[in-house]
């Protein structure tokens, strides 16, 4: 195994809580089944993906309504109340993250999908947000994960050799994604999990 000296971290579900449900569930009046039909039907994530793509938020919005307009002020909500969806810190991870800043034998960046429209939000939020040597923000590159072309981006960004570099994403897709360009990859559940996850890398935190 050769040896690693990168870390690419996901951020919304690794290092912050997001959840739409944080809004919905009380709109909705608790009922969940309802709330789901809606994510599932009407403001889905492939929708809300498209726009960490960079797509604008306003019409994004307008588009929707187009499309379902009886929904419109449950379409409206979930951009003007976004930041209500904004969860705290995963504290697990950041202490992992901290540990990681700290060794001088690593270099550790991210990639995110995420609206270049609501990331400036998470930096006022989230001091350890940074740390980091780089943030790649998917909506300022108008590209997203598990597109081939972010990966490439991130590693010619960032002068990142696949094979000597880990990332770690929520998100199995994603990790598949960057596992096709040699890079390794560790899905994210827990801290715990991932602190053993990089023992096997021979990174102790």
């Amino acid at each position: 195994m050769k040896k690693i000296d990168t870390i690419i971290f996901d951020l919304g579900g690794v290092l912050i809580d997001w959840n739409p449900e944080y809004v919905y569930l009380d709109v909705f009046n608790g009922d969940r089944q309802k709330m789901q039909w809606f994510f599932d039907n009407i403001c889905t994530m492939d929708w809300n993906e498209n726009q960490d793509a960079g797509y604008p938020l306003q019409k994004a919005t307008e588009d929707r309504i187009a499309l379902f307009p009886e929904y419109e002020e449950l379409i409206r909500m979930y951009y003007s109340r976004w930041v209500e969806m904004l969860g705290e810190a995963l504290e697990g991870t950041v202490q992992i993250l901290k540990s990681l800043i700290d060794n001088p034998n690593y270099k550790v960046v991210a990639l995110t999908n995420w609206s270049h429209e609501t990331f400036p939000i998470a930096l006022k939020r989230f001091h350890f947000l940074h740390w980091f040597e780089g943030i790649l923000v998917s909506g300022e590159e108008k590209t997203r994960k598990p597109f081939p072309e972010v990966y490439e981006l991130t590693l010619k960004r960032f002068n990142i050799t696949a094979e000597n570099s880990i990332f770690i994403d929520d998100n199995l897709r994603n990790i598949k994604a960057a596992e096709a360009f040699g890079i390794n990859g560790i899905h994210f559940e827990t801290p715990e999990a991932l602190t053993e996850a990089l023992k096997t890398y021979s990174i102790s935190i």
